[in-house]
């Protein structure tokens, strides 16, 4: 797999550009704005736009999706239907927080746990892991011991879950049971900030961490 991780909008927020190396078919994660730049990065890497996964509703994670999906005619897929009631807002979370061009879109897939998504020849597995958003989604490619965790873990914290329909204990549940079972080695792309691994955060995260949930 071929990886690009893109800071986009003033949020910073981790796009990720994945390209299947067999077939050059390529798909954007979590594109929050600055379609532009994105496309660009495209062209440059002589990749094909096959699709578009998103993991959440909140504008930084799909405020360019509907765009993006204009310009380039591909699907959607993602996140899992509960967070219908973000996405439905994103033209006026974009008035709000300044991203120009945010608008509603509806996925062509939804998507559930244990469903799987292709780009080319790769493989990811999806699994539904709310407490940040209701619907959130996290996609894995295990073959890669590669995963995109949106807003659920970051290196040395968690996803927030003061927002509506969030819930801390849910959230840690989804930690728990979705992510640390893909193993110690499973690096992964947050929402915001430096990649990390599964180990290293069970091992010193101070909210997740094995010590902490035992303590």
């Amino acid at each position: 797999m071929k990886l690009a991780v893109v800071p986009v909008t003033p949020f910073q927020q981790n796009c990720s550009l994945i390209i299947c190396p067999a077939t050059q078919r390529a798909a954007f994660v979590d594109p929050g704005g600055e379609v532009d730049r994105l496309l660009r990065l495209l062209d440059q890497r002589g990749a094909t736009l096959a699709k578009i996964l998103v993991t959440h509703g909140h504008i930084d994670h799909c405020g360019g999706v509907a765009e993006l999906a204009e310009r380039t005619g591909v699907p959607v897929e993602g996140p899992q239907r509960e967070d219908r009631f973000w996405i439905d807002q994103l033209d006026m979370q974009g008035r709000m927080f300044g991203v120009p061009g945010a608008r509603p879109f509806t996925p062509d897939r939804w998507l559930e746990g244990g469903d799987e998504v292709t780009v080319g020849d790769l493989r990811l597995q999806v699994r539904h892991c709310p407490g940040h958003t209701p619907g959130h989604v996290i996609f894995a490619a295990t073959g890669h011991d590669l995963a995109f965790v949106g807003d659920v873990l970051f290196k040395g914290s968690i996803g927030r879950t003061d927002f509506p329909r969030g819930d801390h204990a849910t959230l840690l549940r989804s930690i728990t049971t979705q992510l640390w079972p893909l193993g110690d080695a499973m690096q992964f792309v947050p929402g915001h900030g430096p990649m990390s691994t599964f180990g290293h955060e069970r091992r010193t995260n101070p909210f997740v961490g094995d010590a902490v949930l035992r303590g």
